[in-house]
């Protein structure tokens, strides 16, 4: 009887089935790996694998291969500074500071923070949210169906409180 079985959820499953995949493919890796650090002989390539010069190609003779690069060192890229900065960190200058050392008082900077304080912070995974709130994910009920519920309960909340404020209101006025 299902009754009192609990439902089973589709991302837990998921996540065990994945997991397997993955324990599968480290083991594999693992495996690989052993073979790697085994030494080889270097294999015999065809003459059609072997690269050609630019000369060689009516001929179809091979070329001798490329050698093998040497244990390459790491390849560093250059980093801009100026992006890594926030903008509060390249905005202060000498005229924000007062003759005694303090920080100016900035109303516009103020109220750009008040805002950013009221708007909610931007998603991470903008593309998530949109399946949240479509209800793309099986067994998941729709973001807006869970605002639906949310805002019915706050309704009916509010008008319960409201009326047992009102009948209070009533038996004092009566009994006064």
């Amino acid at each position: 009887m299902d009754l009192f079985k609990k439902k089973s959820d589709p991302f837990s499953e998921r996540s065990k089935a994945l997991g397997a995949e993955i324990a599968a493919l480290e083991a594999k890796i693992q495996k690989l790996g052993g073979q790697v650090s085994q030494p080889q002989s270097q294999p015999r390539l065809r003459p059609a694998a072997m690269p050609h010069r630019p000369g060689d190609a009516m001929t179809h003779a091979p070329s001798q291969p490329a050698p093998q690069p040497a244990a390459a060192e790491p390849v560093f890229e250059e980093v801009d500074q100026n992006r890594l900065k926030s903008k509060q960190e390249t905005a202060t200058s000498p005229d924000h500071y007062n003759e005694l050392g303090v920080r100016k008082y900035d109303l516009r900077a103020f109220i750009e923070r008040v805002k950013n304080h009221f708007n909610p912070p931007p998603t991470s995974n903008p593309k998530l949210v949109s399946y949240l709130a479509a209800g793309s994910f099986q067994g998941m009920r729709p973001l807006r169906y869970e605002k639906r519920v949310a805002r019915n309960r706050f309704i009916v909340l509010v008008s319960i409180f409201f009326l047992a404020l009102l009948g209070i209101l009533m038996w004092f006025l009566k009994n006064h």
